[in-house]
């Protein structure tokens, strides 16, 4: 038979054919045995020992599956039914596993804030105002704050360097003509003991939290005992888009005290959630990688007019560091007026 009649050429094709579903087979398998494998390395219960024996079958069934794709024989069938059934059972156990408000926390959030509006005025129960001398030695205080919103006049972004210029952590300080600022904080809840994982922050590991604090306090520990390079740079925005991203912050804090989820290291984090809060205010609010990729967080703002385009980025970077930092005094607005000593000396005009 010629190489290229018809009859040849179809025999190549399902050959091809046969051979792309066996890659795609084996690429589907070995995802699925990588993420199995973190899950339950993350999840499982039982300890070291549970762990390991739950690991140790899922890469059983997996290997079986993935030998099954590209060998023959009597226990192929047998061995696709078993990787089905416990892919089954791992991803009906995975939506058993619910975020929950009651666990042993760590003590920055221990508790969670609570807003209740009336009017112009916000009242929020458990704002953070602790004394750090170091990381692990502090006065823990929560407190009650009454804000009016009539008196909100400034917006500041702080970004908190820990991981490389590319990954930063976002919070946003609210300030007021009378001098005080709260600054809001989306935040895993880790438990007593627990350390941040990028990647458990995929599986399930971390509950979603909103800390409001003030600056002496959230600012401070970051810039100080813990050795984070912090900035500090004033947003354009528009008085009425303040109040509301106040407001949003609030809502957002009181949906989590009464219905918990999850944090996820891409989707729910420090930055994620206020870009969202943000475009449901300002539609058209464009999506881009720095909104995942934070620590360019102020090349966006300021292609966005967000910041001050009279002024340079990399002077407004200069402006903008935080520290080195003396252990702040019991006056929070005076450590407020500390950290913006480089700073413009009074709020910029709003963006249009």
């Amino acid at each position: 038979m010629p190489a290229d009649s018809p009859a040849s050429r179809g025999g190549w094709l399902r050959r091809g054919a046969v051979v792309f579903g066996r890659v795609a087979g084996s690429l589907l398998v070995a995802a699925s045995a990588l993420w199995g494998g973190l899950a339950i390395a993350y999840q499982a219960p039982g300890g070291v020992w549970g762990k390991g024996a739950a690991a140790l079958l899922w890469t059983g069934l997996c290997t079986g599956a993935l030998v099954a794709v590209w060998r023959r024989g009597p226990w192929r069938r047998r061995a696709g039914w078993a990787y089905v059934a416990g892919g089954l059972v791992l991803c009906g156990w995975w939506q058993t596993l619910a975020p929950s408000n009651d666990r042993v926390w760590a003590d920055d959030v221990a508790k969670m804030v609570r807003g209740t509006v009336q009017g112009p005025v916000v009242t929020l129960a458990n704002v953070r105002n602790f004394d750090w001398r170091s990381d692990d030695d502090y006065t823990a205080r929560w407190e009650t704050r009454q804000y009016d919103l009539d008196q909100l006049v400034s917006v500041d972004m702080a970004l908190s360097y820990w991981s490389g210029p590319a990954i930063a952590h976002t919070l946003v300080s609210f300030g007021f003509s009378d001098g005080r600022h709260v600054v809001f904080s989306v935040e895993i809840r880790k438990e007593r003991g627990e350390q941040f994982s990028e990647i458990g922050g995929f599986f399930k590991q971390f509950e979603l939290s909103v800390v409001a604090a003030e600056e002496r306090d959230i600012l401070y520990v970051r810039a100080g005992p813990r050795g984070e390079s912090v900035y500090l740079y004033p947003v354009r925005m528009p008085v009425p888009v303040m109040r509301e991203l106040f407001l949003s912050y609030v809502a957002t804090a009181n949906a989590l005290v009464d219905t918990p989820r999850f944090y996820h290291t891409v989707t729910a984090n420090c930055t994620t959630l206020v870009y969202q809060m943000v475009r449901a205010i300002v539609p058209g609010l464009p999506l881009d990688t720095r909104i995942l990729l934070s620590g360019y967080l102020p090349e966006y703002l300021y292609e966005q007019g967000g910041l001050d385009a009279r002024v340079p980025l990399e002077v407004l970077r200069q402006q903008a560091a935080v520290g080195p930092l003396a252990a702040p005094g019991d006056d929070p607005q005076a450590f407020s007026r500390q950290i913006r000593r480089h700073g413009p000396s009074a709020p910029l005009a709003p963006s249009p």
